[in-house]
C-alpha cells in the first residue's frame, strides 16, 4: 500500500500520577469497544499537533500541552491503512469527559494488558508497559 494511501491520526499519551488514559471507542465507529489512546484523524491542512490538540478538546473536553513526538507506527486493517502518529502530551486546563467516547480510563501501565486495544496501539502499550519496568 502506498504512502498516500495512510490515513493520517494523531493520538495522545497522557500520564497523570503514574496512570496513562485511555479511552474506549463508541458504537458504529470502526472497531467500536476496542481501547486506544484518545486523538482521530487529521484534518486537510491541519498539523499533527493542532490535530491531536482538535482532538482531546472534541472528544474529552481538555486542553493539552504542546505534543511531543512520540513514536510513528503504520498499520494495515483490511478495510484501511493508517499512520499513527503518538505524541507524549499533559493536561493543561479542564477535566477529562467521555464527549466524544464510549468510556475512559486511567490505568497503570500494568493495567494496560487487561484491555482489548486496537491492534495498531498494541506497540505503544507494549512500549509504555516496558518503560514503566526499567523504572
Amino acid at each position: 500500500m502506498s504512502h498516500e494511501k495512510y490515513i493520517q491520526v494523531a493520538a495522545a499519551v497522557i500520564e497523570r500520577e503514574g496512570r496513562y488514559l485511555i479511552t474506549q471507542r463508541g458504537q458504529g465507529t470502526h472497531l467500536a469497544g476496542y481501547w486506544e489512546f484518545p486523538g482521530g484523524k487529521r484534518e486537510e491542512g491541519e498539523s499533527l499537533e493542532a490535530c491531536v490538540k482538535r482532538e482531546l478538546c472534541e472528544e474529552l473536553g481538555v486542553e493539552v500541552t504542546e505534543p511531543i513526538p512520540f513514536v510513528v507506527i503504520q498499520y494495515e486493517y483490511p478495510d484501511k491503512a493508517v499512520e499513527l502518529h503518538f505524541f507524549f502530551c499533559s493536561l493543561a486546563q479542564g477535566e477529562v469527559q467521555a464527549l466524544g467516547v464510549a468510556a475512559l480510563r486511567w490505568v497503570s501501565p500494568q493495567e494496560l494488558a487487561n484491555y482489548s486495544f486496537l491492534p495498531a496501539d498494541e506497540p505503544v502499550v507494549a512500549q509504555l508497559r516496558k518503560r514503566a519496568k526499567l523504572k
